[in-house]
């Protein structure tokens, strides 16, 4: 059972990716703390302090989030005392630049699956942070810019595993 405390938590989460994905810029400020920070952790993306944040949620995510296709399918919710964790597969086709997930990378037009794991602090009634991972390697694979053979990564398999445990493991 939750407490009150933590379902102000999951609601204001809830509010700050809505807000994100809908490109509400001022909704999304509102959800942060004075001090927020933000990283991408493979590509560390991300910004420190409201300034970097705000610029960074403004150039490079909120309304630029995914290509249209996307699809979010929440995994797992873990609720602390003072942090929330998200587990998410998503799925999209690359048809536009995703500079917080591949910078510097054109559009491939190939489909990507990943697990992604947020990690969402909250100080003072505020998100005061974000640690967002997940599988570089995989979505590389996938896009055609990273051979597996020989290598120990995959692609969409480990994805897909995540919303299906039952699916083989690796075979060594």
């Amino acid at each position: 059972m939750l407490s009150e405390k933590q379902k102000q938590m999951v609601a204001l989460f809830e509010k700050h990716v809505g807000a994100e994905l809908e490109g509400d810029l001022d909704t999304t400020m509102t959800t942060m703390s004075a001090e927020p920070h933000l990283n991408h952790v493979p590509t560390m993306a991300g910004g420190v302090g409201r300034t970097s944040v705000h610029a960074f949620y403004r150039d490079h995510l909120v309304g630029k989030f995914f290509p249209p296709d996307v699809k979010m399918t929440n995994v797992s919710r873990t609720v602390g005392e003072d942090q929330v964790v998200e587990e998410i597969f998503i799925s999209f086709t690359h048809t536009t630049t995703i500079d917080w997930l591949l910078p510097g990378v054109a559009p491939t037009g190939k489909p990507v699956e990943m697990a992604v794991a947020v990690i969402v602090g909250f100080k003072d009634g505020k998100v005061s942070h974000e640690h967002i991972y997940w599988d570089q390697a995989g979505v590389l694979v996938q896009i055609g810019l990273l051979n597996p053979n020989g290598l120990p990564v995959t692609g969409a398999e480990s994805a897909r595993k995540v919303l299906n445990p039952k699916l083989p493991s690796r075979a060594f």
